[in-house]
This record gives structure tokens, sequence and C-alpha cells, in this order.
């Protein structure tokens, strides 16, 4: 997650992280890069974090859709029994995943 705050902040950085943990880590800014503040680097991540769970839904909701594949039978069948099979599987996998 540090590179990730770091390249956010500077995406043409050159730095080389040794460690996970931002307090303990070895930053080494290469070829000329200027260096970033521990405590802008802290804030980005933070920022990153906050961003990452926000979009929890969007992980749930694409392990619980069905497959293309199956999607695609359902809009078939749909089309050919004038059913709603393939428009009530979206809409329980939005309603049971909401924003």
């Amino acid at each position: 997650m540090i590179i990730e705050a770091i390249l956010k902040i500077n995406p043409s950085a050159e730095v080389v992280v040794r460690g996970s943990d931002i307090n303990t880590s070895e930053i080494e800014w290469q070829n000329g890069t200027t260096p970033i503040p521990v405590a802008d680097i802290e804030a980005k991540m933070v920022e990153l974090q906050a961003e990452y769970d926000a979009n929890q839904y969007q992980r749930d909701r694409a392990t619980a859709y069905p497959s293309i594949q199956d999607q695609l039978d359902m809009q078939y069948w749909d089309n050919v029994n004038g059913t709603t099979n393939w428009e009530d599987a979206i809409a329980k996998v939005k309603t049971d995943n909401p924003k």
C-alpha cells in the first residue's frame, strides 16, 4: 500500500520500499525523485483505504452475479417465455449488496 500511495501522489516516482509498515519501512528514492514526506504518504494511504472500503459492494456483487453464460441463458429464456428471471436475479444481487 505504501508504493500505491506514493505513485498516486507522484506517478513518475522511482522508489524502493523495504517493509510494509510506513513507520518502520525503509524508503529509498531513486534517480532524483523528490522525497515525499511520510505524513503525506500516510494521508494518501488512509484515503486509498477509505476508497477501497467504500467499494466493497462492487467486489461482493462481482462474486454474487450469475456467470455471463447463465445470464445470457436467462435472457434467452426470458425472451422466449416472457419471464423476468434475469432482471430478478440482477435486482436481487443489487438489493443484497447495496451501494
